[in-house]
């Protein structure tokens, strides 16, 4: 049975113009799951309905068996379902590192002696184990991100949701989140869903899902998704850099291959030449 289930959601804000119709996807445990489309198509919406934040106005979402259409299964959802948003000032609650990272467990009544094994977990997993007595105003924006992943990780939950997490970080931090969140992904086994805009940040998914105006576009691995590179266009997305000078360099008449994606895939390429 799949981690996560979406079937024929729809949901709207006013009732009347629909957000997200009719959309269906599933997500197996241990997926590193990319989500993308163009702004306003319905991204961070789909993370919201997910995480029990808002509720679908028909269709169903079952997390690890607990249907988020049921008030009941609210808090089991929303300890099995981390987000970790774009602005990782908005989720940092205490003024020292280790008690913002303890927030959270502390609220599901974690016993003190697990929540201290949690703390020493979370910050070894996003390498911020020697600010655990800083104060987070004092951070980078990468190191932000980081003890936001690290609250989160926390939780001890099943998914982590990172919610455009890495738009206001630059490249520099974004690489550095990015490393961190793979890293627990493989090593850790947690699922990841990564909504982004960011094309460079989807190379790596082992699937991504397309969303268009509150539907699904289509869902493929990252080459399948960016062989398309006419319709993507079309909805308001780019190709990753490397895919795209790729692209322009065999219109010139260099023998390329068609799927490169990354600056490694590109430099192997012209190496070949």
């Amino acid at each position: 049975m799949a981690l996560l289930e979406l079937k024929n959601v729809c949901f709207s804000y006013d009732k009347q113009s629909p957000v997200i119709k009719d959309v269906s996807f599933e997500v197996q445990k241990g997926e590193y799951v990319a989500v993308i489309g163009h702004n306003g198509s319905g991204k961070s919406t789909i993370a919201r309905l997910i995480n029990a934040l808002l509720k679908p106005e028909s269709g169903s979402i079952t997390v690890d068996g607990f249907s988020a259409c049921d008030k009941k299964s609210v808090f089991e959802i929303r300890k099995r379902v981390g987000v970790v948003f774009q602005n990782p000032d908005n989720q940092m609650v205490a003024s020292i590192v280790e008690d913002d990272v303890a927030f959270g467990p502390e609220n599901l009544g974690v016993p003190r002696d697990e929540i201290a094994k949690r703390i020493d977990f979370a910050l070894d997993a996003v390498g911020m184990q020697d600010f655990r007595k800083s104060a987070p105003e004092r951070l980078s924006g990468g190191q932000k991100q980081r003890i936001a992943i690290a609250g989160v990780l926390a939780l001890a939950p099943k998914i982590i949701i990172l919610d455009e997490s890495t738009a206001m970080l630059d490249p520099a931090g974004r690489k550095d989140v990015l490393r961190v969140v793979k890293k627990l992904n493989k090593e850790q086994g947690v699922t990841v869903i990564a909504i982004t805009h960011y094309m460079e940040e989807v190379i790596s998914a082992d699937r991504v899902i397309v969303i268009n105006d509150g539907t699904i576009e289509t869902i493929g691995t990252p080459k399948e998704i960016f062989a398309k590179a006419k319709r993507l266009k079309e909805i308001g997305l780019e190709l990753p850099t490397a895919s795209y000078l790729a692209n322009k360099l065999i219109e010139k008449g260099f023998r390329l291959p068609a799927d490169v994606l990354s600056d490694e895939d590109l430099e192997e390429a012209l190496c070949k030449l």
